[in-house]
């Protein structure tokens, strides 16, 4: 029964989104998104990096881009006004920043895609000339239901790209060529040569091994359009900070860490990343949550993964909408087995980030703050509230946002 509502429910998309707002948007935009050389980005984690950096690399060769995440959008240089919180734009909004893009000069458009927006057809007439995806791991399952399902969103529009490329290193792989036997694509992988150059330049910039997987994509689909070795070399030395990735807000006396990692597989590899960077004496200290109305299945995965990799773990809100926190809190708690001495819990997300920077961590330590990320809300029943993990953090270190 619940499969049947799933694909009635995406009829419904089909017929709403599709047909009502992405055929008039389109047909209103004179078809603009066939003026336009489009690389596709998906992915459970590292859409939005591997998207960003590929238009860096396209942008430093000299062509005229945009970009469009759920961080941001940018028309040329110039970044856009774009009002949409961590969600792929709708229809009338995507075929506006695209006929802005080509009245500013763009040829080519970097679009990073979500599951939800491609199920609920928010990607009306893209077909991209290029298309990457970065992994698929436990994410969503409260909406697509299965792994085979959520697999099938993501495919359903990148089989349509000219190139598409799969990482061969990941569980997905399999899935797909199960899935999609006769699907035309290209691989990468961490054991894929590179120049010299490139492989040094990804190394020094990137020095945790996702975010290297990410840079490998994006160089592969950047030599595909044409840029060369020596100016994606130079476009990773000046590649900018995400906001809310791997951001560094301090590092003395105690370093502090904000990044977007809310999924089992993101916060494994980001634990694990930073593990290695600290020094064997100091303590990493993880403060997180699960977001409320989302797939409840993972809690215990993302506790037992803080518990495990961290040396203490803080358990917060994170978009707790309707739902009772503390309900989250003690899902996310039977996922762990024999680490409840590491870990805490407290609600209160502010309070949950102060007593882990003022009370828990010594000199040298690292706190490392997952979930929200760039986010500049967080939304408590059905309201958004005002909220941002890096200003929290600075204001706790009285330096002015």
């Amino acid at each position: 029964m619940e499969m049947i509502q799933y694909y009635l429910k995406r009829l419904f998309h089909f017929i709403k989104t599709g047909l009502l707002q992405g055929l008039p948007a389109q047909l209103a935009s004179n078809f603009v998104n066939q003026k336009l050389i489009i690389s596709v980005i998906t992915g459970t984690d590292g859409k939005t990096t591997t998207a960003t950096l590929l238009y860096h690399f396209l942008k430093t060769n000299g062509i005229q881009t945009g970009l469009i995440t759920t961080v941001a959008a940018y028309i040329g240089q110039e970044e856009a006004d774009t009002g949409f919180h961590v969600t792929a734009p709708q229809p009338k909004e995507l075929y506006q920043l695209m006929q802005k893009m080509v009245r500013a000069g763009c040829t080519h458009l970097v679009l990073e895609v979500t599951s939800h927006g491609i199920y609920q057809y928010r990607n009306w007439g893209i077909t991209p000339s290029y298309a990457g995806l970065t992994n698929i791991s436990r994410e969503h399952f409260d909406y697509h239901l299965t792994y085979q399902e959520y697999v099938k969103a993501k495919l359903s529009l990148l089989k349509k790209a000219k190139v598409l490329y799969l990482n061969q290193d990941d569980q997905s792989y399999s899935a797909i060529r199960k899935l999609f036997p006769g699907i035309k694509h290209k691989t990468y992988s961490a054991e894929d040569q590179l120049p010299k150059l490139v492989l040094l330049a990804i190394k020094t910039r990137f020095p945790e091994n996702y975010n290297q997987m990410n840079a490998r994509l994006a160089v592969q689909l950047a030599q595909e359009q044409g840029v060369a070795d020596q100016v994606i070399a130079k476009a990773i030395k000046s590649f900018p900070q995400i906001p809310g990735r791997m951001e560094a807000v301090a590092s003395k006396p105690v370093r502090i860490i904000v990044d977007f990692a809310h999924t089992p597989n993101a916060l494994r590899l980001a634990l694990t990343a930073l593990r290695k960077k600290i020094p064997k004496q100091t303590n990493l200290i993880a403060v997180f949550g699960c977001a409320g109305l989302r797939d409840q299945g993972k809690r215990p995965l993302m506790g037992k993964i803080g518990s495990e990799l961290a040396d203490l773990a803080v358990l917060t809100a994170e978009d707790p909408r309707t739902e009772n926190i503390w309900s989250i809190l003690l899902q996310m708690k039977d996922g762990i087995v024999s680490s409840h001495r590491k870990v805490l819990s407290i609600p209160d997300r502010k309070a949950a980030i102060t007593f882990a920077i003022n009370k828990l961590a010594k000199k040298g330590d690292t706190v490392a703050i997952f979930g929200k990320g760039h986010e500049q809300s967080m939304c408590y029943g059905t309201t958004e509230t005002a909220w941002s993990d890096v200003s929290v953090v600075k204001e706790l270190l009285a330096v002015k946002p």
